[in-house]
C-alpha cells in the first residue's frame, strides 16, 4: 500500500511554521511498511485543496491530511474531502458534548462556530481528541482510506500514535515490529560501513541506518504473522548489531541519551550538577526534559562570563590568563567547582566557542572542551565541529552525557 500526505495551511506555505507533522507521520508509516510516494502542502483555498485531494485519490491507497479541522471559515479539510469522496456531513453528538464540556470547564462561552468541529463525514471512525478540541476521523470510500488529523503538533503527534497508527495497523497486513539501536560516538557513514554486509544479506529483518543531530541509530524491522514471530527474527540480528557497534551503543528502544544517563544516575544514587558556558543551559534543559530528574539533578550554573567562572565556580585567574577560558584546564576546574558548590557527586564543565564568530587560528569556532569530574578524577574530551552553532552546542551537551555514561555508569 502507498500513502500520500497532505498538509493544509497557508501558514506552512508562508514559512511561518515548520511541517513537523509530516516527519512524524512518514516515520510511522515506514514502521508500518506503508510507502510514502508524495507529500503536498496546500493553502486554505477550497479549489486548490480539492484539486490536490483529487490528484491524491487517483494515485494513493491512503490519504492522510493534517490541519483544517478547526472552527473558522478557512478550515475546509473535512468538507472538501467529503465532497470529493461523495460523503455527507453529519453531526457527531459525542464530539459536540465534549466541546461543550470543555468550554464549560474553562469558563468560556462556546461560540456557534465551534460546533463546526463536531460535524464529520457520515459513517466515519472518529478519533477523539484528548489533546485539543477538533476530533480527527477516518473513512473508506472508492477503495481508498482517508484519515484526517489536526494540524498543531501537540495534538497531531499523540493522535497519530494513539488513534491513526492502530487504525492503519489493521490495513498493513500481518505484523511489523521495529527496534531502534541508538548510537553516539559513531557517524552514520561509519555505522553503515560496519553494518554493510549485514544490511546486504538481511532481507527480513531489514536494517536501515539513520542520522540525527550529533548521533545516529539503526532501525531493524521484521515482518511476520505475529508479534512473537517478529521478535524471534529480530532478537539475533539486534544482538549481533549491538556486538558489532560495541560501546557506542547507548541503548535499544530508549528515548534519549539524557534518559539513559538519568536512569543510571538514579539506579546508582548519584547526584549531578553542571557548569555551562558555550552551551548556555542546553545540557540543563535536556536533563530536565526527563520527568523525575529531580531524583539525581541538583542544578546548573550558566557561567558565560569569566567573572562567574572565577567567583562562583572557583576557576583560577591564572588558568584564564595563561591557557584561556576555552581550554581543558578551565573545563576541568568548572566541573570540579560546580560539584563542590552544589554538593554533587558528579560535576560537568563545558566551555568553548559556539561560533560563528569569536574563533582564532589556534582556537577556531566550533572548538569545545567538555570535562566530567567524579571521585577525584577528570574525564575530559575535546570536540571540534564546523556545522554551525546549534550543532556545536548539541554535540557538546551530548558528549557530556556520553562521558558520564561511559566512564561512570
Amino acid at each position: 500500500m502507498n500513502a500520500e500526505l497532505i498538509a493544509v495551511g497557508t501558514e506552512i506555505l508562508l514559512g511561518d511554521i515548520v511541517n513537523t507533522d509530516a516527519q512524524l507521520i512518514s516515520q510511522g508509516l515506514s514502521e508500518l511498511g506503508i510507502n510514502v510516494f508524495y507529500q503536498t502542502v496546500v493553502g486554505d483555498n477550497p479549489a486548490r485543496l480539492r484539486h490536490v485531494i483529487e490528484t491524491a485519490r487517483d494515485r494513493a491507497d491512503i490519504i492522510i491530511t493534517t490541519g483544517g479541522l478547526g472552527p473558522t471559515l478557512d478550515d475546509l479539510t473535512k468538507e472538501t474531502l467529503a465532497t470529493v469522496f461523495g460523503k455527507k456531513m453529519a453531526l457527531h453528538q459525542p464530539s459536540l458534548d465534549r466541546l461543550t464540556e470543555f468550554f464549560n470547564k474553562i469558563g468560556r462561552e462556546m461560540t456557534k462556530n465551534n460546533e463546526k468541529q463536531a460535524w464529520l463525514p457520515e459513517g466515519c471512525t472518529v478519533f477523539t481528541n484528548l489533546w485539543g478540541t477538533a476530533p480527527g476521523c477516518a473513512f473508506e470510500a472508492y477503495g481508498k482510506h482517508v484519515l484526517m488529523l489536526p494540524g498543531p503538533p501537540r495534538e497531531c503527534n499523540p493522535m497519530w500514535k494513539e488513534c491513526a497508527m492502530p487504525y492503519l495497523y489493521k490495513l498493513a497486513g500481518g505484523c511489523i515490529v521495529s527496534h531502534n539501536i541508538r548510537v553516539f560516538g559513531l557517524g552514520e557513514s561509519s555505522m553503515e560501513h560496519i553494518l554493510h554486509d549485514m544490511m546486504e544479506k538481511s532481507k527480513n529483518p531489514t536494517i536501515a541506518p539513520y542520522a540525527k543531530t550529533s548521533e545516529c541509530f539503526a532501525r531493524v524491522t521484521a515482518k511476520a504473522d505475529t508479534t512473537e514471530e517478529c521478535e524471534k527474527l529480530l532478537e539475533p540480528v539486534v544482538r549481533e548489531i549491538v556486538e558489532l557497534l560495541g560501546d557506542d551503543v547507548y541503548g535499544v528502544d530508549v528515548d534519549s541519551l539524557e534518559q539513559v544517563v538519568g536512569d543510571g544516575l538514579r539506579e546508582k544514587g548519584l547526584k549531578l550538577a553542571v557548569a555551562e558556558s558555550c552551551t548556555g543551559g542546553l545540557l540543563s534543559k535536556r536533563i530536565t526534559d526527563v520527568p523525575g530528574c529531580s531524583d539525581y539533578y541538583l542544578g546548573g550554573v550558566c557561567s558565560y562570563a569569566n567573572e562567574v567562572k572565577m567567583n562562583v565556580l572557583g576557576v583560577r585567574k591564572e588558568t584564564l590568563d595563561t591557557v584561556g577560558a576555552v581550554s581543558a584546564e578551565t573545563a576541568e576546574q568548572m566541573a570540579a567547582g560546580v560539584s563542590k558548590t552544589l554538593g554533587a557527586d558528579i560535576g560537568v564543565g563545558i566551555t568553548g566557542i559556539a561560533g560563528p564568530g569569536g574563533g582564532t587560528e589556534d582556537k577556531p569556532a566550533g572548538l569545545v572542551y567538555i570535562s566530567v569530574w567524579y571521585d577525584g578524577k577528570f574525564f575530559t574530551r575535546k570536540t571540534n565541529s564546523s556545522f554551525g552553532r546549534d550543532r556545536v552546542r548539541m554535540q557538546a551537551a551530548s558528549t557530556a552525557l556520553d562521558l558520564i555514561r561511559r566512564h561512570i555508569l
